[in-house]
């Protein structure tokens, strides 16, 4: 018995994961095509323990065969692969039954480890594949939104309580829609209510509705958000920010499902899923008195935690261009686009008002950016004071990455791997400066000629081609 498929049209793909798997000594069998697959199950092939599919292929899709696959063999464990690291792609592979989801590309350490786990654990039972496409501004192929994918994948059939945490700009109210989107009350409403937007002394009445005549002005009776919601969702923002008293009647209605209108008498049924959001720390202000304890752990039965945007600059060109082009629908003029250099330097920056003042700035820079091509001299002031700091940084920040690339995958003694050749690259760069007169190169560096010699000799630097001179 083979006790993992691998279906991929990329050969490259199929060949990795081959040697791999050969080398952990896991049996396997590879398959170019959805439909190769499905012959032999259909031929009463004995199936695998593991499939790992491709999601985009010729022919037959990886949902399609995973949807395939579970009906005929629900025991299987299938992992689905994609290049395309998007949240609708997550949700259907969860929602279709996946074991998990992994993007591309892949740490094959971290490959080997899941195939390993999916193994030995047994599949949970299939549900109906997802066909609505979400929001398409909910966009991410950095690992940070890859969990934040999954998360909301495993959450597509739950009515659970879930706090989504993040910054302001991050996109909360983006997965509070998606979690709603994908679950089971996707066609009952979706209602959103900022707490921290409307006065104290309006919230209760927005929340719960009020009576005629509750108050001064109240002169007909009016439906508030958990009746307005009926049947779906409630999406309360900014959490942290509910006045005491309000946080009290919040709690008495998530712990008996009640509530009464402002002025009303008869107590009215809260049949809603409560999604609730907030930037602020909400152990902190629980330990600082300003928010309920109790109420804080009726909130937080599932949390997700949204990363900022410095967290995913991975992310920052794959947004920049989706934010240019719906900038440039809605203007209706032709989208701009940003050079290598200005769109290197935009992924330097840290954005404290995360992916809204990214939003914000493309739609500035279609109506101001003089040309169709974007440099950083077209961006605004504010953020062109900081040019010349972030490009000096680059190189450091390259390096950081090199390390955490080498440190994930193992290598050993990494010091004795970059320190030649950082030396290697600035040597050879000060020998092209002086035309390969090794004194001048050892003078602007600071270092003997004696040393640049036994260093050139040593990193087997090539000077130039026989124009290396004393």
């Amino acid at each position: 018995m083979k006790l993992v498929w691998i279906v991929d049209d990329d050969r490259s793909i199929r060949w990795v994961l081959e040697k791999t798997l050969a080398r952990e000594g896991i049996p396997f069998k590879s398959f170019a095509s959805a439909s190769e697959v499905m012959s032999l199950l259909e031929q009463g092939v004995e199936p695998p323990r593991v499939l790992l599919s491709d999601i985009r292929m010729p022919g037959q899709s990886g949902l399609e065969l995973l949807q395939k696959v579970k009906t005929c063999c629900p025991a299987v464990s299938v992992i689905i692969m994609t290049a395309y690291s998007d949240l609708e792609s997550a949700v259907a592979a969860f929602q279709g039954g996946a074991f998990e989801y992994l993007p591309k590309p892949f740490d094959v350490d971290q490959a080997v480890e899941l195939i390993r786990r999916a193994i030995g654990e047994s599949t949970q039972p299939s549900g109906a594949a997802e066909e609505d496409v979400l929001a398409p501004e909910i966009l991410g192929q950095a690992p940070a939104m890859q969990e934040v994918f999954r998360a909301i994948g495993r959450l597509a059939l739950s009515h659970a309580t879930v706090l989504i945490t993040g910054e302001s700009g991050s996109g909360k109210e983006l997965v509070a829609r998606a979690l709603h989107r994908h679950g089971p009350c996707a066609d009952k409403p979706f209602i959103a209510i900022n707490t921290a937007a409307i006065p104290k002394d309006l919230l209760e009445s927005e929340l719960f509705g009020h009576e005629r005549g509750a108050f001064t002005g109240a002169q007909a009776q009016r439906r508030g958000r958990f009746e307005q919601a009926e049947g779906g969702t409630l999406f309360l923002d900014e959490i942290g920010d509910m006045p005491p008293e309000l946080q009290t009647r919040l709690l008495r209605v998530l712990s008996d499902g009640h509530f009464y209108r402002v002025g009303g008498h008869a107590p009215l049924k809260a049949n809603v899923r409560i999604i609730a959001a907030t930037h602020q720390n909400l152990e902190s202000r629980v330990k600082e008195g300003l928010f309920r304890e109790d109420l804080f752990h009726r909130l937080n039965v599932i949390r997700i935690r949204l990363p900022p945007l410095r967290e995913r600059r991975d992310d920052i060109p794959l947004l920049t261009r989706h934010f240019l082009q719906k900038s440039a629908r809605e203007l209706g003029v032709e989208a701009k686009r940003l050079s290598e250099l200005a769109l290197k330097y935009l992924s330097g920056l840290d954005f404290s008002g995360n992916v809204r003042q990214l939003e914000n700035l493309c739609h500035w820079l279609t109506v101001m950016a003089p040309g169709q091509q974007v440099e950083i001299g077209d961006l605004p002031g504010e953020l062109r004071e900081v040019a010349s700091q972030v490009l000096a940084s680059d190189w450091e920040s390259a390096l950081a990455d090199e390390v955490d690339r080498l440190l994930a995958r193992g290598v050993p003694e990494v010091h004795g791997v970059l320190a030649p050749t950082f030396e290697r690259i600035l040597i050879a760069r000060a020998l092209a400066h002086t035309g390969g007169r090794r004194s001048e190169a050892a003078q602007a560096l600071g270092i003997g000629r004696n040393t640049i010699t036994r260093k050139i000799a040593d990193l087997g630097i090539d000077g130039g081609k026989g124009t290396v001179t004393e």
